[in-house]
């Protein structure tokens, strides 16, 4: 290593948090996976309010990713065949924050009312916070056509 700095201690995570998978694959595989997916998406729980998005993930330790509603830039929703067949969709959202930059919701209820709702709400806050798009991309892009004009 380069440089004054000395290192002190340096190490890696030991396989032996991987028993589980790995006693999972020499007995049943199959039934501990399906189990896994069940309570992984069981335990997720979005909750919007006026002004935020709440994204609560984890099975036994839980995590609380909040995203600020006027940080929406753009709204897209999914529906692939299946979810459509069962009143499901994916409602996709590009934010400008720095942790979650792209934030998806699959798999929802009611994915075009959920949509509109996010919607509305984001142009809300956006309002009351006073909060206007910058494409900063588009300024440099027409700043450098009037040089070469």
């Amino acid at each position: 290593m380069a440089g004054s700095d000395n290192v002190i201690w340096q190490g890696r995570p030991s396989q032996w948090t991987n028993i589980l998978w790995f006693l999972s694959c020499v007995l049943l595989i199959p039934i501990p996976i399906a189990i896994y997916q069940y309570l992984k998406v069981r335990c997720t729980k979005f909750t919007m309010t006026e002004q935020r998005l709440r994204i609560e993930t984890g099975i036994l330790n839980k995590k609380y990713d909040d995203l600020e509603l006027y940080r929406v830039k753009d709204t897209s929703l999914k529906r692939p065949f299946v979810q459509r067949l069962v009143g499901l969709g994916d409602v996709c959202l590009v934010t400008s924050d720095a942790t979650h930059p792209h934030v998806d919701l699959k798999a929802i209820a009611n994915p075009m009312e959920v949509h509109d709702v996010i919607r509305n709400q984001v142009e809300k806050m956006r309002r009351d916070r006073g909060v206007r798009e910058l494409d900063v991309a588009d300024m440099n892009e027409g700043a450098a056509g009037a040089f070469h004009s």
